[in-house]
């Protein structure tokens, strides 16, 4: 297909993302992804001279469409950051969720509002939900039992040293926090942490919860491992709610640098875990692994996009190929909505 006229050019492996976070709307049977910078060789035209978010759309979950700009910062009050943004559907709104700076205030998360995936966005309420006072990032929506949202987040080991993974429930507009925040567990709980960073603190990032068929309520979060630098790990729920109390799983998800994990299911049902790997900010890429999951616990059966072997880090770095891999990736279940897949 003529390049100028393809609607989705840009190539998984060639997508510069951090904290890649995938949504597969059910009404445009599209997946959306949201990004805070742009290939400006690639793509001039969609250059912002001040701070946004960008979406791309994709059929495939390969081949996605030019960045789109669907929030601009206009007389928002943070100039700095805009941090891992996630899109929930919330009672029929999509919300993208992100953290947040200006100078002289710490980082918060806050919820952004629009009727579709693409926006354009707003912002929901007067500023962060996260506490005043503490210095947060990565937050993610969660739905209690009782239908009622709350915030997970992460407080920053830079200024606690331990990072914490933290919940305060919301109320329904997602514009306000309607209770205390609660420590849900430490960086230092994970038995596969190490201390990271230049002050040796340990980190907490990216939580992302999920409930198994079997009803566990599980947590995806990252920080650092002795070896393979940024690592996913998880843990569970012994009450099943976000309350906890929460149990580490001993061995990690994924350890070779790479990190920020969510899962998904596809239109074909499959379930996928995406991340960012590796963590070096110039050569993140998009990896797409297609999951297991047993009665209590998560597995990785295949990485499909093969960013893996073109963009490896961590232990596994001296075992890149080196020739790029050029084979297309192959899905057990064709991850396209039924009416587009002829």
């Amino acid at each position: 297909m003529n390049a100028a006229i393809n609607p989705y050019p840009y190539h998984i492996r060639d997508v510069h993302i951090s904290d890649p976070f995938i949504f597969p709307d059910p009404a445009s049977g599209k997946y959306y992804t949201y990004v805070q910078f742009v290939d400006r060789d690639r793509f001039p035209e969609a250059a912002c001279d001040e701070p946004c978010f960008y979406v791309l759309e994709s059929e495939d979950l390969i081949h996605w469409s030019k960045p789109e700009i669907c929030f601009r910062k206009g007389d928002f009050w943070a100039d700095s950051d805009y941090w891992a943004p996630e899109l929930h559907l919330w009672r029929g709104r999509y919300y993208l969720i992100s953290s947040f700076r200006a100078p002289g205030r710490y980082r918060g998360c806050q919820c952004l509002v629009a009727d579709s995936p693409k926006g354009p966005f707003a912002p929901v309420g007067d500023g962060p939900v996260t506490p005043r006072g503490w210095h947060c990032l990565d937050g993610t929506l969660y739905e209690d039992r009782h239908g009622k949202p709350w915030m997970v987040f992460c407080h920053e080991w830079l200024q606690v040293y331990d990072g914490q993974i933290c919940a305060v429930p919301l109320n329904d507009e997602l514009s306000a926090a309607v209770g205390e925040p609660i420590v849900l567990f430490r960086a230092s709980d994970g038995p596969w942490t190490a201390k990271g960073g230049a002050s040796g603190g340990y980190v907490t990032d990216g939580p992302f919860l999920y409930r198994l068929k079997s009803g566990v309520l599980l947590m995806l979060w990252s920080s650092f491992s002795a070896s393979g630098g940024y690592t996913t790990g998880y843990a569970r729920s012994l009450s099943g709610d976000v309350r906890g109390p929460w149990v580490q799983h001993p061995e990690p998800l994924y350890a070779l640098d790479g990190a920020h994990s969510m899962l998904f299911r596809t239109f074909g049902g499959e379930l996928m875990m995406s991340l960012h790997c590796p963590n070096r900010h110039e050569d993140k890429r998009i990896l797409l692994f297609e999951m297991e999951e047993t009665f209590d616990g998560l597995h990785v059966y295949n990485e499909v996009t093969g960013n893996w072997y073109n963009h490896i880090g961590g232990v596994a770095k001296p075992y890149a190929y080196r020739a790029p891999v050029v084979e297309e990736p192959c899905f057990r279940t064709d991850p396209r909505r039924k009416e587009t897949a002829e």
